[in-house]
């Protein structure tokens, strides 16, 4: 996945597009992954660990078809439900109520479906008392319960999570390790971006470790983990 960053900076969007009219504007290429290959099977929980930057979220963008690989090709099969920015379809001005059936729309969900399954969202959300409160007056917690309550109520073949456990308290994570052990064991494939090693330990059967957009290696959670600590011990980071 290859990015054209500009080598100039311009004071502004007009100054921009003017420099860039006059192919005045010079890029950088950067290669946010390189010669990434990795086969995900049907009932993987799939972990993806390395430092910021070192290409996790960018690959869970192009697997989730958000981005469009530079060259090379990526395959789904099946239906994917992206976590990987929670609360992107929703309105911040509007209340949750009115939230849950935007963004259950823009998953695909009918209002028939969001009908049916309104109660489960919430109460799984724990947001019943802040129902009609908009969605600008909650924390970054309430949002992500919110998300995840939603674009879990279905059986996707394919879960995509970057980091959704990080926010929220110890019980909620603890709830929604719960859901996707729930969804797995019902044929999901889940694919997990986290920054906690025990959690990827503690939940995963297959992990990649990415360094600088290229896989470092790729295998057993236990074997692969346990390289990466102690790299991370040796250069004294977390």
């Amino acid at each position: 996945m290859r990015f054209n960053l500009a080598k100039e900076k311009s004071e502004s969007l007009k100054e921009y597009f003017l420099q860039l009219v006059k192919g005045k504007l010079r890029f950088d290429e950067f290669f946010a992954l390189k010669d990434v290959s990795l086969q995900v099977q049907p009932g993987d929980f799939y972990g993806l660990i390395g430092l910021n930057g070192s290409g996790k979220s960018t690959l869970l963008k192009v697997i989730s078809g958000v981005y469009k690989p530079s060259s090379g090709t990526c395959k789904v099969r099946g239906t994917v439900a992206p976590l990987i920015e929670l609360g992107a379809g929703f309105d911040m001005d509007l209340t949750a109520r009115e939230n849950i059936y935007l963004n259950g729309t823009v998953l695909g969900f009918s209002p028939k479906y969001i009908d049916a399954h309104f109660e489960e969202i919430v109460e799984f959300s724990e947001l019943r008392d802040f129902l009609d409160v908009p969605l600008k007056n909650y924390s970054s917690g309430m949002v992500a319960r919110l998300a995840f309550a939603v674009a879990t109520i279905t059986k996707p073949d394919v879960l995509i999570a970057d980091e959704i456990l990080a926010v929220g308290d110890f019980l909620f994570q603890e709830k929604c390790e719960q859901r996707m052990q729930k969804l797995m064991s019902g044929g999901t494939t889940v694919i997990l971006v986290s920054h906690s090693i025990e959690q990827i330990e503690r939940m995963c059967n297959k992990v990649a470790w990415l360094e600088h957009g290229r896989i470092k290696m790729n295998g057993p959670t236990q074997e692969v983990c346990e390289a990466y600590k102690q790299t991370t011990r040796e250069d004294g980071s977390h």
